[in-house]
């Protein structure tokens, strides 16, 4: 892994160059094509490098990372073709991707958690530094507060650990059950609401619709997946605990999904939109993973890294149409049929992943979920049929609302996207086509 992490080191230079926004992002390209090729099938951590190592959970997330801030990159031209001092925002994601590559690939517990908190300074900066409207300010103190406030009880579970278990390896780790239920709740809050659950998902929408473009990526894709990827890791040692409390979790998580869909229904900004279906989306994720079943954990980690691909796919739609029409109204961002006939084929193609038609990986998750989640309980069913049908109802109003209608009258003209944008959207779409292909990589990890 460390091989990784000095190349990444050695891109700094390129961010400070006069042309090398470009660069930048071909080199991540570039390193994400070099850790394909690092694959291998084995349960175990391979590719050891000190405190670094990378088993089938972390490759896939690291992969995902590498991808998703290439693309952010791409997606972001607009900052490089005004200048938007475009050598800082570059040194920002660098860092940001730094620290997301050490927190899926450090093997040990506390220097994750300082990772994870870490993430957090460069997506405060972008979403400060870059963000559209006043309101970032009161977004970002909503993201640090929330994220802050709930990990610092972690911090101390993690130090009661040490002090019991001798070591915070996460193999030494696994041989023990604990039976605690204040270190349960300490491990376990910290990463609920980065995923984040119903009733402390208030901070995502906010975040997400103050963010500029890159940062919507990175939340949905990435930032999110960390609450899920730091469960998967603890939840094996708080087996014991997990079984007397994860009733209140999935309750909480399928009826908060419904009552979020609900919620969406009556947004009228796309970007709000597609930040709520996530709190639904992750909602799922959540109670699967309580399950404890070799499908919910399985499922959960594939849906995390399809919904990764496939919301950030989303985001880039609207901001296509925002950089176009200068507004992210539904109201004002009608009959896009008619404004951008090319993209409402990429606008159908990543619904249809938002709503898990096949053949998408969302699809795959969710099968594994529903199995998991009806296994678990038969009174899940009513839920989870509410949350289905919600699902397809809010991407159907999306896609209906907003490529469909009378075309708002400032905007009789004609816009074709550039081949720069198409790139963008079919490098989210084709891994979320493909990997069904080859689901064992997501599902043979256990």
């Amino acid at each position: 892994m460390l091989k990784l992490i000095f190349m990444l080191l050695m891109v700094i230079p390129f961010c400070f160059m006069q042309a090398g926004f470009w660069m930048v992002q071909n080199m991540f390209l570039l390193m994400s094509f070099l850790f394909i090729c690092l694959f291998n099938y084995s349960n175990y951590f391979m590719n050891i490098s000190y405190f670094l190592g990378c088993d089938l959970i972390s490759y896939g997330l690291v992969l995902l990372s590498l991808w998703i801030c290439s693309l952010m990159l791409m997606a972001s031209s607009s900052i490089y073709k005004y200048n938007n001092y475009s050598n800082l925002f570059l040194l920002n994601i660098l860092f940001l991707l730094l620290f997301l590559i050490l927190t899926f690939s450090s093997m040990n517990l506390l220097l994750f958690y300082f990772f994870f908190e870490s993430s957090l300074i460069p997506t405060l900066f972008l979403i400060l530094g870059w963000g559209y409207q006043p309101e970032r300010l009161q977004a970002g103190a909503y993201l640090l507060f929330y994220t802050l406030l709930v990990s610092l009880p972690m911090l101390v579970g993690i130090l009661y650990l040490y002090y019991n278990s001798m070591g915070l390896n996460f193999y030494i780790l696994n041989n023990f059950i604990f039976n605690s239920h204040l270190l349960y709740f300490s491990l376990i809050l910290a990463f609920l609401v980065k995923m984040p659950m119903f009733l402390v998902h208030l901070w995502l929408p906010k975040a997400h619709v103050e963010a500029p473009v890159s940062g919507s990526m990175i939340l949905a894709g990435i930032m999110l997946k960390l609450g899920g990827y730091g469960l998967l890791r603890v939840l094996s040692f708080l087996q014991f605990v997990n079984i007397s409390f994860s009733f209140i979790w999935i309750s909480i998580s399928l009826i908060g999904g419904v009552l979020i869909s609900l919620v969406c229904l009556r947004q009228t900004d796309l970007k709000a939109l597609i930040a709520y279906s996530s709190v639904a989306h992750m909602g799922i994720v959540l109670a699967g993973m309580f399950t404890m079943t070799y499908w919910g954990l399985c499922g959960s980690y594939i849906l995390m890294i399809a919904h990764g691909l496939c919301s950030s796919g989303l985001f880039c739609l609207a901001n296509i149409v925002y950089e176009r029409l200068g507004s992210r109204s539904l109201l004002i961002n009608k009959g896009l049929l008619n404004f951008m006939p090319s993209m409402a084929l990429w606008w159908f193609l990543l619904s249809a992943g938002n709503m898990a038609a096949p053949p998408t990986l969302n699809l795959l998750g969710e099968i594994f979920l529903l199995n998991s989640i009806i296994s678990w309980s038969y009174l899940s069913m009513i839920m989870i049929s509410f949350l289905s049908f919600f699902s397809a109802a809010y991407t159907l109003y999306l896609y209906a609302y907003s490529q469909h209608g009378k075309l708002f009258s400032g905007a009789y003209s004609f816009s074709m996207g550039v081949i720069r944008e198409y790139l963008l959207l079919f490098l989210h779409w084709l891994p979320l086509n493909l990997f069904i292909m080859k689901s064992e990589v997501c599902s043979l990890w256990l």
